[in-house]
């Protein structure tokens, strides 16, 4: 699906008129929402530290433009990715399955 469907798909369903069900739609929609959820969480632990994307990029071993490409939810990391980022965000990982119903 481009980036056209996409969009004109999120349109009719704002405007409320009936989507036919579209999976593949579905599951890249919810990776964003995580990706962009994930890189406002980076954000946040970065700019409560005090830390400038360059010193945190610094402490994990990458570059800036990587650290700039997680907070604004462009990428979706690794597990190894999301522990050197918590171990330089001084936190810790909690990765949890949240049954359905219980969602926040």
């Amino acid at each position: 699906m481009n980036h056209a469907e996409w969009k004109t798909r999120r349109h009719r369903k704002l405007l409320g008129e009936a989507v036919e069900g579209d999976f593949e739609y579905d599951r890249l929609y919810e990776e964003a929402e995580l990706a962009h959820d994930l890189g406002q969480m980076v954000y946040d632990r970065r700019t409560a530290l005090g830390l400038s994307q360059t010193e945190l990029a610094e402490r994990c071993g990458m570059k800036q433009p990587q650290i700039s490409r997680i907070e604004g939810g462009g990428t979706v990391p690794t597990i190894p990715l999301l522990r050197r980022l918590a171990r330089a965000l001084d936190a810790d990982l909690t990765i949890n399955l949240t049954p359905h119903g219980n969602a926040a």
